[in-house]
């Protein structure tokens, strides 16, 4: 990520994988390897696109962090991870963002999954 310095994506880079040891194990590995691919595929992107990607992910990890704090102080042992993507930043994604999207949710809606997601009218991610 030219422009932009290395410390910075390094250090966010750990403290989201660094999160994600909270997540049970089967969601752990599918968002470790989501990370890894997503930082190694911006690697050569222009600044703008860069600093978008930047602010996108440190929004990813304050969520989670938010999210684990609450999840500790919740008595009912259920775990809640993921918000809600409105359609109108869906609209704003490239076809191959969407074709990304529709991956991850498959892979993370398996069967035999550790987890379980909420069938909602809104993506949740």
């Amino acid at each position: 990520m030219p422009g932009l310095h290395i410390s910075r994506v390094r250090a966010l880079y750990k403290r989201v994988l660094q999160l994600h040891r909270v997540l049970p194990p089967d969601l752990k590995a599918l968002g470790d390897q989501y990370v890894k691919d997503e930082f190694r595929r911006h690697k050569s992107v222009g600044s703008d696109e860069a600093q978008r990607f930047l602010q996108e992910w440190e929004v990813y990890a304050t969520v989670l962090s938010q999210q684990a704090n609450e999840n500790r102080q919740n008595s009912t042992g259920k775990a809640c991870f993921g918000t809600f993507l409105p359609e109108e930043k869906l609209n704003d994604f490239r076809d191959e963002q969407i074709g990304q999207l529709q991956e991850l949710m498959q892979e993370a809606t398996k069967p035999n999954r550790q987890f379980s997601i909420s069938e909602s009218t809104k993506p949740k991610f």
